[in-house]
């Protein structure tokens, strides 16, 4: 069945995609709020400020998202559709191998790993951001599943493999050093994720029944 058509007051602020001279604002509002968060982390974001810093009126900005969370949840729809896709490298071992890199690159550099701290922090303290959060790693989850599947279909991992939590245990250590325990996120450390998750899903850990 098709869904109806919404109207613009049925979308959550900053939802809409047209084209244009539209499209070109949201383009440079997301950028200025994300290197502002980098900058400043979600607490010293203002919408006043970027609107300053994308070169637009304040009222647009006001009017189209209304809050800084807004901003946020926008900023995370277009980091996923952005998203660097996953790795293919033929195996097991080197996919997981190089999207954990992916992984470190992306948390070590100097704008995105503050941008992620930013919007993590965000999540933790306003519902709208943390379902924004949610729906960003549901999609990268969903398209680097496709590692753990072309695995079962090789026989590198027993059938029955969850891809979710495959990758979020490669991903989880990596995260760890990011926000707790501040360990480099250097490429030896990818390495030892993916590795101890091959372990894992040979003695059939994330086999779900």
């Amino acid at each position: 069945m098709t869904k109806p058509a919404q109207t613009e007051d049925d979308r959550s602020p900053g939802s809409v995609r047209p084209g244009g001279r539209t499209a070109r604002v949201r383009a440079e509002v997301l950028r200025a709020a994300g290197d502002l968060l980098a900058e400043r982390g979600f607490a010293g974001l203002d919408l006043t400020d970027v609107a300053a810093r994308a070169g637009v009126g304040k009222t647009t900005v006001y009017r189209r998202w209304g809050t800084p969370t807004a901003v946020v949840a926008d900023l995370l729809e277009d980091m996923a559709e952005q998203s660097v896709p996953r790795a293919d490298t033929g195996s097991l071992r080197g996919d997981l191998t190089e999207n954990a890199r992916l992984i470190a690159r992306t948390l070590t550099d100097p704008r995105q790993g503050r941008l992620f701290r930013a919007v993590i922090a965000a999540a933790t303290c306003d519902p709208e951001a943390e379902t924004a959060l949610h729906r960003f790693y549901d999609i990268r989850l969903r398209e680097w599943g496709a590692c753990v599947t072309d695995a079962v279909e090789r026989g590198e991992a027993p059938s029955g493999t969850d891809p979710r939590a495959v990758f979020s245990s490669v991903a989880a250590p990596l995260y760890y050093r990011l926000l707790a325990s501040g360990d480099p996120i250097d490429d030896a450390a990818a390495v030892v994720a993916a590795e101890a998750v091959i372990a894992a899903i040979e003695a059939g850990v994330f086999v779900v029944s």
